[in-house]
């Protein structure tokens, strides 16, 4: 039946879940917080003989919840109704709290049922989603406040040089942004390192105070043409996002906390952001994040795809307000660790495999087993 329009109608067969937890290469940390370990949680949608797969980056809890509650809720609908499964999912979690846990194990879910219905027509994911490019622009993204000059030299250099990247962002605002000195030496050193030619952009992870992200904002911009500001305060903030974006004049960003799409509408009706961050593995998956694009287009506003790179090549490719996605170096390692299919880096873009059908990838379900929680 694969390959037919008719398998489509079929149901969805079944929803499995697990996750891996995978030792992060050294420790690492941005303005507000340290990890040493990263977990992805993996969902396979079964259906008309395929098999379609989908992740999101969150706790182990997000297995147990689509065990529990997702996978009951989407199997024995048609494979071809994915906005149907959305919804249902939605409604099942009404009781839990949609924003957090709940939404990372839709967004897990509902990307894996897309791919398995591009597979079951036998079509390449960005072309059932619709294509307006035929690659998407990243950027390079680590650069932790952990990292010393030589490893955050080694990292820019491997961007710039090995990857041909045209962009690159490092985390600032270290220690609750008590420790600016040290944020704009390590912003020097960057621009040092990749020339007048290459987009330098910065992460504060919300560490900095309203009036020190506008003090920050200016001198990073003077010193070393800084030209993205991450989350120079809360992101929650989003008056003292449009304070900062109204008086520095470095592209104010922010989004990556989006659950729905009420708190992109209330982020852009606000004024608060230049470029609105979109992540496909928190917001509901591929279907919200066009909606959230949408949103963004309708007041003129460009989005950008956070982290999950090669999730969000395939959507990426079909939006039109599109400015770039983040290439985030967690991600990418534990992508290239765990699946075969992952998209090059290479020329500053990513391209979608349109000779595979679905995202074209798969897991390696033995290399991942050895990281295995849930």
């Amino acid at each position: 039946m694969a390959g037919s329009s008719d398998a489509v109608s079929a149901p969805v067969e079944a929803i499995a879940a697990a996750a891996y937890t995978v030792p992060t290469d050294r420790p690492e940390g941005d303005g507000t917080l340290t990890w040493d370990k990263t977990t992805i949680v993996v969902v396979h949608a079964s259906g008309a003989g395929e098999r379609g797969l989908g992740w999101t980056y969150a706790t182990p809890a997000c297995a147990r919840l689509v065990a529990d509650v997702l996978g009951d809720a989407v199997t024995g609908l048609e494979v071809a109704d994915v906005p149907r499964a959305l919804e249902t999912m939605v409604r099942a979690c009404r009781n839990y709290g949609r924003p957090g846990i709940a939404s990372c194990a839709i967004s897990a879910v509902e990307t894996a049922l897309w791919d398995l219905k591009a597979r079951v027509l036998g079509v390449p994911l960005a072309s059932l989603l619709g294509r307006g490019r035929d690659e998407v622009p990243i950027y390079g993204s680590g650069g932790f406040t952990t990292y010393d000059d030589a490893t955050t030299r080694a990292q820019v250099e491997k961007w710039v040089g090995e990857w041909s990247i045209p962009r690159v962002k490092i985390k600032i605002g270290e220690s609750w942004g008590t420790r600016v000195e040290r944020d704009l030496e390590r912003i020097r050193l960057v621009r040092s390192l990749v020339g007048d030619d290459v987009e330098v952009y910065v992460d504060a992870n919300g560490g900095y105070t309203r009036k020190e992200a506008v003090r920050v904002g200016h001198c990073m911009f003077e010193e070393s043409r800084v030209t993205w500001f991450e989350e120079p305060v809360s992101s929650d903030d989003l008056d003292g996002l449009r304070e900062v974006r109204d008086q520095v004049p470095i592209d104010v960003a922010a989004g990556e906390y989006g659950w729905d799409l009420v708190y992109f509408d209330r982020m852009v009706a606000a004024g608060s952001v230049d470029c609105l961050q979109i992540d496909v593995t928190r917001c509901g998956g591929y279907l919200e994040w066009q909606r959230a694009a949408s949103l963004a287009g309708a007041r003129s506003l460009e989005v950008s795809g956070h982290c999950a790179p090669n999730l969000h090549a395939h959507v990426g490719a079909g939006v039109p307000n599109l400015r770039h996605l983040e290439y985030f170096h967690d991600h990418h390692r534990i992508e290239h660790m765990l699946f075969d299919g992952v998209l090059d880096p290479k020329g500053g873009a990513l391209v979608p495999d349109l000779s595979r059908p679905g995202n074209g990838m798969a897991l390696k379900e033995a290399d991942a087993e050895r990281y295995r929680v849930a």
